[in-house]
């Protein structure tokens, strides 16, 4: 198999650019924003975009450029530690599946067909709704949907990587299993991982954003995207402005995600589609 690297070419750059400029935003939130994000002024509701507020204000007055620039810190926050705990969770877990096979390959697998089988959107929709709604178990639910989908793609990596001469050889020269994947393994598999988990992330940014539109993630008066979008829909015929804004924040980021994952796309035919 291609080792997929991170190599110089413009989607990238421009993705990672963008991506960190996002970041910086969320982070100098407090001192961008130009207003308190949660101050309502009913004298001003519905405003359209001035100097005063760049993105014009929505139904209770609140500055929607402030809101969008708070929520980088629950979206983007949130879609990050999502990528990173299902990563812990699936990369062990693909790895011993796709190198030692047998019964812990048919196990693990049986969980991840289960898992498969329903999609994603309904089983986190389920599980929420059990949980109740909130940041928290939006969290969790997302993890456990989506680590299945990082354990196929491991595993699938794995096994092309199985095939090559060099594992042999190190087979044959006396080397355990655990040093096998340590050293000769997982070094090759970390560039087209994590670029699966960059793209994964404007996957993720959808679904809190979908889920809280459904009013099952943060709640108000809590400045997430998809909460903003879930307020506006009751005046965007009045004022487009109050969801036009925090959809294109979302467009934003998964088009930066969307830039990252570039290297991994045009080299897809290197990984194997499905084993």
């Amino acid at each position: 198999m291609k080792k997929i690297l991170f190599t110089t070419n413009r989607s990238l750059l421009a993705g990672v650019g963008l991506l960190i400029l996002i970041i910086l935003l969320g982070v100098f939130a407090p001192f961008i924003a130009p207003h308190d994000p949660l101050t309502v002024n009913l004298f001003n509701r519905l405003s359209p975009p001035t100097w005063v507020y760049p993105f014009g204000t929505d139904h209770l007055g609140r500055c929607i450029l402030s809101r969008i620039l708070y929520g980088i810190r629950i979206s983007v926050t949130s879609s990050f530690l999502i990528m990173l705990l299902t990563l812990l969770i699936s990369l062990p877990i693909g790895l011993l599946t796709g190198y030692l096979r047998g019964r812990t390959d048919y196990f693990f697998m049986r969980m991840v067909d289960s898992t498969l089988a329903i999609p994603d959107i309904v089983l986190t929709i389920a599980i929420v709704g059990i949980l109740g709604p909130g940041l928290f178990h939006l969290i969790l639910a997302i993890i456990i949907v989506r680590w299945a989908n990082y354990v196929r793609f491991i595993r699938s990596l794995v096994l092309n990587i199985c095939q090559e001469e060099y594992i042999l050889s190190a087979q044959m020269s006396g080397n355990s299993r655990m040093r096998i994947m340590r050293r000769y393994i997982l070094p090759q598999i970390v560039s087209p991982v994590v670029i699966f988990g960059a793209l994964d992330m404007g996957r993720i940014v959808l679904l809190i954003a979908g889920l809280s539109f459904l009013g099952l993630g943060p709640q108000p008066p809590t400045p997430e995207w998809g909460v903003m979008l879930r307020d506006a829909t009751a005046y965007f015929q009045l004022a487009p402005h109050v969801m036009i804004f925090p959809g294109l924040a979302i467009l934003f980021f998964v088009l930066c995600c969307q830039l990252i994952s570039e290297p991994y796309q045009k080299a897809s035919s290197a990984i194997p589609k499905e084993v």
